[in-house]
């Protein structure tokens, strides 16, 4: 639960804030510790919109969990405490306040004499990504949460940049299908069926694409309304199948690996997020099947993440990660089980991980922009051509019959 209060801080300044709490008096045992005197105390009524949140943890946009991260890895190599440099940090976010909680509740937690992961773990506000939880962990007891804090920076940053990247890529494209898919329905809709009419009053037969047309108008405006209801309910139990049912998911994105171009592309993204973190985490210590598991755990397609948990279960078992992987029945790239092998062989995973990632990424750039620059005129193609075809075939019946 969340409590706000209104009091004196130690330093005789007046203050209002929240914290969290699973009751009223361990709120109170929680203003002790900090030093403040609350003049009330009571629980926080949270806001209209947010009563639709169900209870949800907030999720931390990569992009500012990237940018906390930086701070306080910067605080701390210049030689700041982590209650401090929380303490300061929390200045920067005055106007979010969900963030401001979090730091808020992370610092009580120290205060209390738990560690930052501990803190972490114990509350209840934000969700935070397992592996950075894990880093965490594995950096304060080897006396490395400045750099791991800096490396987890840089590699949330690169996500963030890469899929909007990718969003930015897709954007043109995506309007084109829409704005295509739209002025078709609305002449199949609304101007065939006026210009039907005349075609009526014709003793002659049409022409195939005439009759084509007309037929798909006659469809269209006949069954405009329920094709829309039908479009939403297969959006809607598209969207719940994927969520809910695993099997429906699996087989999703099993589909997508198969696809031309596009499966290759999703693959190698995947190959290289697991490759990044995984190197991030063997550098910061993390056992090497721990690190199996956290990295897939990152991982977007079941396909891809299932192949690495079962690869994790026989490295237990004293098998390479490069042997595993090609004994799996899923397939991947054997370039990237060849590069761990070697990596495996040679005692320089770690490095062979982060160029592995590098050389995905860049791929994966090289193929969405030559991708793009196929797909723009494909559109302009499909759309000229499609209005092009409805034109035609309304105007062949009146050519026709002024040549007859």
């Amino acid at each position: 639960m969340i409590f706000k209060y209104k009091g004196i801080n130690a330093e005789g300044k007046k203050v209002s804030d929240r914290v969290e709490a699973s009751s009223i008096e361990e709120a109170r045992s929680k203003l002790k510790v900090i030093g403040v005197i609350y003049q009330s105390l009571d629980e926080d009524t949270p806001a209209f919109y947010e009563k639709f949140d169900f209870g949800r943890k907030y999720k931390i946009p990569p992009k500012e969990l990237s940018s906390l991260s930086r701070e306080l890895s910067m605080y701390i190599r210049s030689g700041i405490s982590i209650v401090s440099a929380l303490k300061i940090v929390q200045t920067h976010y005055e106007k979010n306040k969900k963030i401001k909680l979090f730091l808020t509740t992370v610092s009580t937690y120290l205060d209390e004499g738990q560690n930052f992961y501990s803190a972490l773990e114990a509350q209840t506000i934000v969700e935070l990504p397992a592996f950075f939880k894990e880093s965490i962990k594995v950096s304060e007891s080897g006396g490395i949460l400045d750099e791991v804090l800096l490396e987890l920076s840089r590699f949330l940053k690169e996500q963030d940049q890469i899929n909007k990247e990718i969003k930015g890529a897709f954007a043109y494209p995506s309007f084109m299908i829409i704005i295509s898919l739209v002025m078709i329905a609305f002449m199949l809709t609304f101007v065939v069926p006026q210009i039907t009419g005349i075609f009526e009053s014709m003793d002659q037969a049409l022409p195939l694409p005439t009759q084509f047309v007309i037929a798909a108008g006659d469809f269209f405006s006949n069954n405009f309304e329920l094709m829309l209801v039908f479009i939403f309910m297969a959006v809607v139990a598209f969207m719940t199948l994927k969520k809910k049912v695993y099997a429906f998911a699996y087989g999703v994105d099993k589909l997508i690996l198969t696809l031309p171009l596009f499966g290759a592309i999703a693959l190698k993204s995947e190959l290289a997020r697991f490759s990044y973190i995984a190197s991030l985490l063997t550098r910061s210590g993390v056992p090497f099947v721990q690190t199996i598991n956290l990295s897939a755990n990152i991982l977007n397609n079941r396909v891809i993440k299932e192949l690495f948990v079962g690869a994790s279960k026989k490295v237990v078992e004293g098998k390479l990660l490069s042997k595993a992987l090609n004994e799996s029945s899923t397939k991947i790239d054997n370039a990237f089980i060849q590069s761990i092998a070697l990596g495996e062989e040679t005692s320089q995973l770690e490095n062979v991980l982060t160029n592995i990632s590098e050389l995905y990424f860049e791929e994966n750039r090289d193929k969405i922009s030559l991708l793009l620059t196929l797909l723009e005129p494909a559109l302009m193609l499909f759309v000229g051509g499609s209005i092009g075809f409805i034109v035609a075939a309304m105007l062949l019946p009146i050519f026709s019959m002024s040549i007859s």
